[in-house]
């Protein structure tokens, strides 16, 4: 709850890094909490990456260097400015977020709730997001590194932590330091609901699509105007039907329409376009470019086209190495746990940071509905995301 007081959603139309005072704020209170709990060599880079070190308190010479990693940032996608946190035990009834606003948080809509009755769970007036999505991961983190310092029969190797800014908009890697970093591999956790491990995540472009239309007087423009909102509603008609998040699930991959304003004169869309199978990755966006030339063809090149690859399927980069999957799977099962392996319907920065030479699984953290005002974290998520940490050190 502390955490999530601090604002910290990033901002994609801001170059600098962290892309918000936010972020840089919650960076250094966590440092400040970092050094009082007892961790050692905690700094902060020139743009808000924060590491520090778990030193090792056994003699044996080759445990591995293990990392964890989670991001300060919450996402831009809804407000996070006042976040009101609270408690609740679900009783299985619904919840009432804001009664002002008729927003009710209920099993009919998000049927995982079901799987919380009895349970406390976090939750917000509904008026911003909670923030669950990353800062239960960095609750989980710094509080594994308590226990384990307060517990010094535990014998385990070094162990090196980092909070990232601006994971939300794509860019939380671009200047993390894997040498500096010092790890074998590490994990992110950065993960959902209770049990879940990722080694496979989306291959990821974001593509803005600009339309230079023609005003021309509405009576006389027979042959000549071209309306530009028009022509985005049929570039958006050419793609794929049916290929949207919404309609999708598993491995299939999606075109987001994020964006879409305009009017005659000009116009604007952006998407993001999303497969775990880099051949269809690389078919959709050859569509995005199809449709682009046949709606130049026929009006007179009025349109462009940027599209940008963001990152890949950490896949290949991981499945060489799956006992470090398994070595995560094998702490949750030792507390209880049942591991849930799936694909990341997104990504993380663990995607990057796998193909920059840190393989990278994911982890839970808790945190379910991120991005919007349904999100909720249960306690006990939370705590046992705390304790597979504390497993994985202890069993490395």
């Amino acid at each position: 709850m502390k955490y999530v007081a601090v604002d910290t959603q990033s901002c994609d139309h801001v170059q600098t890094i962290p892309s918000t005072s936010g972020q840089r704020q919650l960076a250094e209170m966590l440092a400040e909490e970092l050094v009082q709990i007892g961790m050692q060599e905690v700094e902060i880079d020139t743009n808000g990456y924060l590491m520090a070190t778990l030193p090792a308190n056994t003699s044996e010479k080759h445990t591995p260097v293990i990392g964890f990693i989670a991001h300060l940032d919450t996402s831009p996608d809804f407000s996070a400015k006042n976040v009101k946190p609270r408690m609740v035990t679900y009783t299985g009834e619904d919840i009432v977020l804001n009664d002002s606003k008729h927003m009710v948080l209920s099993s009919q809509i998000f049927p995982e709730l079901n799987s919380y009755i009895g349970q406390e769970l976090v939750v917000t007036d509904s008026t911003t997001l909670l923030g669950a999505d990353d800062k239960a991961g960095v609750a989980a983190i710094v509080s594994a590194m308590e226990y384990l310092i307060n517990r010094p029969d535990i014998l385990h190797g070094k162990v090196r932590i980092a909070f990232t800014p601006d994971e939300e908009i794509g860019r939380g890697a671009d200047f993390f330091d894997v040498e500096r970093f010092g790890c074998e591999w590490a994990y992110t956790v950065d993960g959902g609901e209770l049990g879940r491990v990722e080694y496979e995540n989306f291959n990821a472009a974001n593509a803005t699509v600009s339309i230079r239309g023609r005003n021309v007087h509405p009576g006389e423009a027979k042959g000549k105007m071209i309306n530009a909102v028009l022509v985005g509603m049929e570039l958006n008609a050419g793609l794929p039907p049916g290929q949207h998040p919404e309609l999708t699930d598993g491995y299939e991959g999606f075109y987001h329409l994020t964006h879409f304003s305009g009017n005659v004169e000009k116009a604007t869309l952006t998407y993001l376009i999303r497969d775990h199978d880099r051949v269809l990755f690389e078919e959709k966006k050859w569509i995005m470019q199809w449709v682009v030339q046949q709606l130049n063809r026929k009006y007179s090149e009025c349109v462009m086209l940027e599209m940008k690859d963001l990152y890949y399927n950490m896949r290949e980069i991981i499945k060489p190495r799956k006992e470090i999957v398994k070595l995560a799977v094998d702490a949750m099962e030792a507390i209880g746990i049942t591991p849930c392996v799936k694909p990341i319907r997104g990504g993380t920065d663990g995607a990057r940071l796998s193909f920059a030479g840190l393989p990278c699984p994911n982890l839970f953290a808790g945190g379910v509905n991120g991005h919007g005002p349904y999100e909720f974290l249960p306690v006990k998520s939370l705590e046992k995301s705390m304790e597979t940490i504390v497993q994985i050190i202890k069993t490395v």
